[in-house]
Order: structure tokens, then C-alpha cells, then sequence
């Protein structure tokens, strides 16, 4: 099992890349493409899946061009709808990265189709939870960003991110390792000033 980092400071954003067995996964990924490619071809393994987390608002993806150019299916949570092909993954649903699984968590809140993911090692026990912008460390995401006037307040995302880290984060077990988004400075989470 192999898990890298990168991380862009001048963003605050996290991105991850997964490996097992030759097959790698990338979480979240910048619009500049070419670490991701790079790192892969340093392993000599293949990028089999792209998951992003949520929609982001703070930076643009590289989701689209990561998969033109690999042929990797994007991964979003229960609920997505886009205007270009993506899987969108069922609450439970499970991904194979070598001797690895991947698992969605649909965690709504920060917006209606966050998810987290969480790593199972090849002994079946849960080793991290790539957690996009619905837990940091020392802070949560925030929740008026995707309201939609009446038909969707801040505090009915509120309600949504509690019940999320209620029922599907906190029940991990603290030997879970969390691999947030976002580092300090970001503007999807406000209370954190630490380092990733």
C-alpha cells in the first residue's frame, strides 16, 4: 500500500493518490495534471479510478482531463448530476485498488453529494477516510455553501454534515487515519489554522 500527499499551499488543497499492486486511484485532483501522470509512471502503475469528494468551488478539477487521458471512470458520490459521464457511486459501494478496497461514505452537508472514502487494507480493516471538505482537522466544512433559498437553508446542511459525521465518520474508531481536502486557509473550513 502506498499513499501520497500533494498538496498545494497556495490553495490549501490536498490532493491523494492511492497505489496497491500496480492500480492507483487519485482523490480530488488540481487542474495541472501532470504530477498525478508523473508519479503513476514513476510506480509503473495504472490510474484505474479518479474519485472527487464533492463539487468544488475553490478550485477547478482535473477530474475531466485526468480521465481523457488515462480512460479512468470519475467517481462522484450518491446523488451527482453532471453534464459529462461519471459514476455516480451508490452509499456502501466498493472500488478495488489492487489488494485494496475503496469504500463511499455519502457524507451531505458541506453540499448534497459529499462523500468520503475509506480505505480498507488488504486484512479487511479500515486504515483512513479521505474525508474531502466534511471533516478537517480541528474543523468542519462549511455548511451555507451550497443553500438554495428556500428550498435548502444552511441549517438544514448543518443538520446534514451533524447527522453525517454522527452515523458515518465517528462510528470509524480512532485509529482511523483522516485525510482531509483542505489544509489551513481554506475558505471551506474557518476555524483551523494548523499545518496538514
Amino acid at each position: 500500500m502506498f499513499i501520497q500527499q500533494l498538496y498545494t499551499g497556495c490553495l490549501s488543497e490536498a490532493a491523494y493518490y492511492i497505489e496497491s499492486d500496480g492500480e492507483a486511484a487519485i482523490i480530488d485532483p488540481l487542474r495541472d495534471i501532470d504530477p498525478y501522470l508523473q508519479l503513476a509512471n514513476d510506480r509503473k502503475a495504472r490510474i484505474k479510478y479518479i474519485f472527487e469528494t464533492h463539487f468544488h468551488a475553490d478550485f477547478v478539477s482535473g477530474h475531466i482531463d485526468l480521465g481523457q487521458a488515462t480512460g479512468s471512470p470519475i467517481v462522484y458520490g450518491p446523488g451527482t448530476v453532471t453534464k459529462f459521464p461519471v459514476h455516480v457511486a451508490k452509499d456502501g459501494e466498493e472500488f478495488s485498488i489492487g489488494q485494496l478496497r475503496i469504500k463511499v461514505m455519502h457524507t451531505p452537508g458541506h453540499t448534497l453529494e459529499s462523500s468520503c472514502y475509506l480505505l480498507i487494507d488488504p486484512a479487511g480493516n479500515n486504515h483512513c477516510v479521505f474525508t474531502g471538505d466534511t471533516l478537517f482537522v480541528g474543523d468542519v466544512g462549511r455548511p451555507d455553501l451550497a443553500q438554495k433559498g428556500e428550498e435548502l437553508s444552511m441549517n438544514e446542511l448543518a443538520g446534514m454534515m451533524y447527522d453525517s459525521i454522527q452515523r458515518q465518520l465517528l462510528p470509524l474508531g480512532d485509529e482511523v487515519i483522516i485525510y482531509p481536502a483542505h489544509g489551513a486557509g481554506s475558505s471551506c473550513g474557518k476555524t483551523w489554522e494548523g499545518n496538514l
